[in-house]
């Protein structure tokens, strides 16, 4: 029987609560929705899910998986129970092993099967036995648990093995097997030798010194690296070297010139007999550092302050001068060198606060000039520092951009901010399984004495190669940049998870703004100004206050006690924008802690009364009419505000924008301009500055939700268990059954449709399937043709 038809009858018998656990650890089965229990198994089988499936695998969980399908063969009808696998998993009992196998099959990694021929009846129905369901294998790969292929696999597939492997045997009396009486001469026979010897303990018996260390080194994985491997065997000749004499007793199996494996017979002598030698069920303990909580806090709280300000800071900057881009895309060097001296900081926290700006939507980029705005300054500055800090918490763990590819490395190949080679698709489920893991160990090395656990990235990846060991090779690519962002976020300090990103992680954000609220300071509202034309924060100012003291001063140094201080310069800057004498000694009046010194009001003052005796402006374009009222209600319409328009006589507004965009301006608000001929005919088109809506913190929504999981139930239940294949098993069911044919080596009945939609039935043999097509062999005109899978609508074996 199929193994899709048998996993979809083992699934119809389950109850609703089994399905509904089945839907939870593998969402992808239900989304979109299935329509029968076919197609709910023909979507298990497949590879892609097959691949997320056993990625969520624990070592020992998928270690007996990988051991049952080891020891399991559904061609020969040869399944596997928890007593053939104790003998095959080291330091296992039958209890452990049953657990985890019923696990797997809750999984539909697996599916129930009929005991092997060689078993009694009696006996065999006491047990349960079990198959792996189809395509695992191919998932797992050609070498499940780092084991090399049989010989006789070998011996097919390696053109150099195949012409020295009966000359191998025949040279080696110790190989041939007893009574033979004729040198072997097919490579099969060879095969068989060689799988029969390689398996005995006495196989290394007379090898050379070292031969053993040699094989320690595949003792993990088969597959190496040995120059000139075919070369090397010598059979019939006697060497010193350990190499050679693997390969010349057929120990080792070169595949090129280049590459040899360790047999899967020699691999498991290797191992004494066993598929897996010792099971760990636990995984190894951490031995972690411990830091004290007020150096966490302190660290994290200096983090957390420090990207708050950057970002606050970029978005001021973007506001007031536009990010300009590559032609390549991204941001340049020469651009990231100033930016990162107008936000007084380093070039890694400048990167880091780009690319979290632009994924909190404070920048935006602009399609029109390829340059990033800040189209959500002002809805960013009006938040409370919490609230920035859980926005930018959030999207950093959600975003699949990964900032440190950008930031400044060893190998010094970073890309540019911002640019589209910054993405990594799985990099937000990465990031959140390794905090998640982070947390863990730090709960089990929880101490109580006010010290708290330092996850450093090692004890993180020996974890995740025990939690998910097929995961983690993605894991690992991204671990140390997870846990450098992690700190400059605040995520950790010192080392050490803080209990605010913790909660932000389990989507508890009450709690992280509760926590929020009690670590960050909040900003102050009053600087002390000094008689030497500079003003000090005590602290982090609030944004509001730090912006329009930004326009009086220049900022000086870095922190949270910023230095500011006033020139003829900075002030004539802040005139230039609108401000003037009163209204500048009026601020420094209201947010000082002291008088306003002196020095500073002479300056002030001078620097005033100097100021505009010579106005220089630019216009795009003026409107002039004899109509006073009229003018003032063009000025007056908020509409025209993206005008720039500015009033310099009674008749007369200037604007920054062309004629033919005032004009149009002026029409959607019922007048009727006449543009003067004599100007430029040219018309440029500017989009109107809107705000931009930042993403808020909400808990995830679970995956899938309870209510697609019922609706799905409905359907199934409403369908018969065993009907006929559907639409989406179908397909799958023909393709297994082709690759049972190919290793089978036997013919298929295919009912095959042609480009006009006439069907016949051949009798086939396929020789392989791959990317959409299988290519058979035709006994009655003996040639290879090659069909397309969706062309074959029916297949059975012959």
């Amino acid at each position: 029987m199929s193994s899709i038809r048998a996993l979809a009858e083992e699934l119809s018998a389950r109850g609703n609560d089994s399905l509904r656990r089945l839907f939870l650890a593998r969402p992808d089965l239900i989304m979109p929705g299935v329509p029968d229990f076919a197609a709910l198994a023909a979507r298990a089988c497949a590879r892609v899910s097959l691949q997320r499936a056993l990625e969520g695998l624990t070592k020992p969980e998928l270690e007996v998986l990988e051991a049952l399908v080891l020891t399991t063969n559904e061609d020969e009808g040869r399944s596997g129970s928890a007593v053939e696998l104790r003998h095959a998993v080291g330091n296992a009992t039958l209890g452990t092993l049953e657990t985890i196998l019923a696990n797997l099959s809750q999984l539909a990694l697996l599916y129930r099967a009929d005991p092997p021929d060689t078993i009694h009846s009696a006996s065999g129905s006491r047990r349960r036995y079990y198959q792996p369901v189809a395509r695992v294998r191919e998932v797992l790969g050609s070498y499940p648990a780092g084991l090399g292929r049989p010989y006789t696999d070998l011996a097919t597939t390696s053109s150099v093995f195949a012409e020295r492997a009966a000359r191998i045997v025949n040279a080696n009396a110790a190989l041939q097997p007893e009574g033979q009486q004729q040198p072997v001469e097919h490579h099969i026979a060879a095969a068989y030798a060689l799988e029969r010897w390689a398996a005995l303990p006495e196989a290394l018996d007379g090898a050379p010194p070292r031969t053993a260390e040699v094989l320690a080194k595949f003792a993990h994985w088969p597959v190496g690296a040995v120059p000139h491997a075919a070369a090397r065997i010598r059979p019939g000749k006697k060497t010193d070297n350990p190499i050679d004499w693997l390969l010349t007793h057929g120990l080792l199996v070169p595949l090129d010139d280049e590459h040899v494996e360790l047999p899967r017979a020699a691999g498991l002598a290797l191992r004494g007999g066993r598929i897996v030698p010792d099971l760990a069920m636990s995984p190894p303990p951490a031995a972690l550092s411990t830091t004290t909580a007020a150096l966490r806090r302190n660290a994290a709280l200096g983090a957390i302050g420090d990207v708050l300000r950057t970002v606050s800071a970029l978005a001021v900057e973007a506001a007031e001068r536009p990010i300009e881009t590559l032609r390549s895309g991204g941001v340049g060097t020469r651009e990231m060198r100033r930016l990162t001296a107008a936000l007084r900081t380093d070039a890694d926290a400048a990167v880091f606060a780009l690319e979290l700006a632009a994924a909190a939507k404070v920048l935006s980029l602009d399609p029109d000039t390829s340059t990033w705005r800040a189209t959500g300054a002002e809805a960013w500055l009006a938040l409370s520092r919490p609230e920035q800090w859980l926005v930018l918490a959030t999207v950093w763990l959600d975003t699949p951009r990964v900032a440190s590819l950008a930031m400044s490395g060893e190998g010094g190949d970073q890309l540019a901010p911002l640019s589209g080679e910054g993405q990594r698709s799985d990099a937000p489920t990465v990031r959140r399984r390794i905090l998640e893991v982070a947390a863990a160990l730090s709960h089990e090395s929880a101490q109580a004495n006010g010290r708290v656990p330092v996850v450093d990235a090692e004890s993180v990846r020996v974890r995740i190669d025990w939690l998910q060991p097929r995961l983690a090779r993605r894991l690992r690519g991204l671990l140390d940049t997870v846990l450098v962002e992690a700190a400059l976020l605040g995520f950790t300090g010192s080392g050490a998870l803080t209990g605010v990103g913790e909660a932000v992680l389990r989507d508890d954000f009450d709690a992280a703004r509760a926590s929020l609220a009690e670590l960050l300071p909040a900003g102050v509202e009053k600087v002390l100004l000094q008689a030497d034309l500079t003003a000090v924060a005590p602290g982090y100012l609030d944004p509001v206050l730090a912006r329009r003291l930004a326009l009086l001063a220049d900022p000086e140094g870095r922190g949270p006690a910023t230095i500011y201080r006033f020139s003829a310069a900075s002030l004539r800057r802040a005139l230039d924008a609108g401000e003037d004498a009163a209204s500048i000694h009026a601020f420094l009046t209201e947010h000082a802690s002291t008088a306003v010194p002196q020095p500073l009001a002479y300056l002030i003052d001078d620097t005033a009364a100097r100021h505009g005796r010579i106005r220089v402006g630019r216009a795009g374009s003026f409107i002039a009419s004899d109509d006073e009222a009229a003018l003032a209600g063009v000025l007056a319409d908020p509409a025209a505000r993206q005008l720039g328009l500015t009033q310099i006589a009674p008749t007369v507004l200037v604007s920054n924008a062309s004629a033919q965009e005032v004009a149009g301006v002026l029409r959607e608000l019922g007048l009727s301009p006449a543009v003067d001929a004599s100007l430029d005919p040219v018309v440029r088109l500017r989009r109107a500055a809107g705000g931009a809506t930042l993403p808020v913190p909400a808990p995830r929504a679970p995956v899938p939700d309870q209510e697609a999981v019922e609706a799905q139930l409905a359907i199934l239940r409403t369908q018969s268990p065993v009907g006929p294949a559907g639409d989406e098993a179908a397909p799958a069911m023909g393709i297994e059954t082709l690759q049972k044919a190919i290793r089978l080596k036997r013919a298929v009945r295919l009912s095959i449709v042609d480009a006009l939609g006439n069907s016949s039935i051949e009798e086939l043999r396929p020789v392989s399937i791959s990317a959409g097509r299988v290519r058979v062999f035709d006994p009655e005109r003996e040639t290879e043709r090659v069909l397309s899978v969706h062309r074959i609508i029916d297949v059975e074996l012959a």
